[in-house]
């Protein structure tokens, strides 16, 4: 009697199908913000388009807000600036927290640790309020730059820390050992870490950053009209929330939608919970 093998496919990870399933929202943020001008069915900041404060509607899905805009068409607008200045931070944050906290575990000693001393204190603060800070000193104009800076402290920690333990590794130690070149390893290090963990720094840095800008422009430090974002969006509509709802719920609803993504995106670490 003859042997039949059978191969057995591992089924997917409960983490391996959340971060899919955050891409594909991410994938389809990516859609509609570049079909934007097309689906949106007035121009940014149109106002009297409608009569004020009509509720969701065949005409107005999202209904009106208090200047007669259509809340559908300003959604998506927003939606475009929001994700905009949330990928120039997220670029900002991996460039001066991940790919210089995995590059300075290659630096002398004392520099390192000094820019690891730095980072965990800066890290110690809230992003929020590092961002309007820098805002202050800056302007604006610099929101998402701000943004991006202010959560760079922990992404930087992160990234140093996890850098420090791939230095001290047994096959790091014998590559040394064989006299393999220090930038030939500091090259395979760098295009394993890009590999391995590249995505799920943008999709964190995204979602911090996300949460960053929105609330400095809930507060009136970031976006300015007429290029208007969800959290400046949401703050206009506090006069009119407790009469129109709608006004405020959808603009929520899709930066939760952008953030939750992001999110899953990045997938779980270690010892977190779905």
């Amino acid at each position: 009697m003859s042997a039949i093998g059978i191969t057995h496919r591992k089924a997917p990870s409960l983490r391996a199908i959340l971060r899919a399933v955050g891409f594909t929202g991410l994938g389809i943020v990516a859609v509609v913000v570049g079909l934007n001008n097309v689906l949106a069915r007035q121009p940014a900041d149109a106002q009297h388009v409608g009569d004020a404060l009509t509720a969701p509607s065949a005409r107005f899905p999202f209904g009106t807000d208090l200047f007669g805009r259509d809340v559908a068409s300003e959604v998506l607008h927003a939606l475009s600036v929001t994700v905009g200045h949330a990928a120039i931070a997220m670029l900002v944050t991996i460039a001066a927290g991940g790919v210089l906290g995995f590059l300075a575990v290659r630096f002398p000693l004392r520099a390192g640790v000094l820019l690891r001393w730095m980072a965990g204190v800066l890290g110690a603060l809230p992003p929020l309020f590092l961002a309007i800070l820098l805002i202050g000193l800056t302007g604006r104009d610099f929101a998402p730059e701000a943004a991006g800076l202010a959560a760079a402290p922990l992404a930087f920690l992160r990234s140093f820390d996890r850098a420090r333990a791939l230095a001290g590794s047994r096959h790091a130690e014998f590559a040394r050992t064989t006299g393999i070149p220090m930038a030939t390893l500091l090259r395979r290090d760098l295009v394993y870490e890009i590999r391995d963990n590249f995505l799920s720094l943008a999709a964190r840095s995204l979602a911090a950053v996300t949460i960053t800008l929105a609330t400095v422009s809930f507060f009136g430090f970031g976006a300015s009209p007429p290029r208007r974002d969800l959290g400046l969006m949401i703050a206009s509509a506090r006069e009119s929330y407790f009469d129109a709802w709608w006004t405020a719920a959808f603009p929520a609803l899709v930066l939760m939608l952008f953030i939750f993504c992001a999110r899953l995106a990045a997938s779980l670490d270690e010892g977190e919970q779905p």
